[in-house]
C-alpha cells in the first residue's frame, strides 16, 4: 500500500494500480524502455493490474516475470469494462494510468488518475478526467516510487 498525504486534500490510501497496455505501457505491443524495471519495483508496493484489448497479442510475453494481473477485454464497451474492473477492486483504493478514449471512465473513477501523452497521443476525453498529465509513462510510474513529486503537483 502507498499512503499519500496531500496538503489541502484527502489522504490517498492506494492498494492497486490499474494500467492500460498499448499506448500507455507499450508502443505497438512492445514495452517502453524502463517500464519493466519500474513495474518490478512498484509491485512490492501496489497490486498491478493491466487491462487491455491486447491489440498486438503481446501482453503476456511482454509482462512475463512481472507480478501483475492481466485482464483481456472484450471488443465492445471497453471503457465500461475498465470502469467495472476498477470498481470491483475498490475505486477509492485505486490509481489508474491510461491514454486512450477507452480509458476515460477508469480515469474518472480512480482515486488518482494519470493520463500519458506519448507516441499514440491521448484522448481529450481521458485528459478531461485525469488528475495528473505526464508526457512519459516512466515519469508517471516514478510518481508512485517517489510520492513527494505528487505532493508538489496535487497540493492546494
Amino acid at each position: 500500500m502507498i499512503t499519500i498525504e496531500v496538503p489541502g486534500r484527502k489522504t490517498l490510501y492506494l492498494e492497486h494500480i490499474v494500467l492500460d497496455f498499448n499506448g500507455t505501457l507499450a508502443v505497438d505491443g512492445t514495452l517502453i524502455d524502463g517500464v519493466k524495471e519500474r513495474l518490478l519495483e512498484l509491485s512490492g508496493k501496489l497490486s498491478i493490474h493491466v487491462v487491455t484489448a491486447d491489440t498486438f497479442g503481446t501482453v503476456a510475453n511482454q509482462l512475463k516475470g512481472i507480478d501483475c494481473h492481466v485482464k483481456i477485454l472484450e471488443k465492445e464497451q471497453q471503457d465500461r469494462q475498465k470502469k467495472i474492473y476498477l470498481k470491483q477492486l475498490g475505486k477509492k483504493r485505486c490509481a489508474a494510468i491510461g491514454n486512450g478514449h477507452n480509458d476515460w471512465q477508469m480515469l474518472k473513477h480512480a482515486a488518482l488518475s494519470i493520463v500519458t501523452i506519448q507516441a499514440e497521443g491521448a484522448s481529450s476525453q481521458s485528459l478531461k478526467h485525469a488528475t495528473v498529465v505526464c508526457y512519459s509513462v516512466n515519469h508517471a510510474l516514478d510518481l508512485f516510487l517517489n510520492t513527494n513529486r505528487l505532493l508538489a503537483t496535487l497540493r492546494r
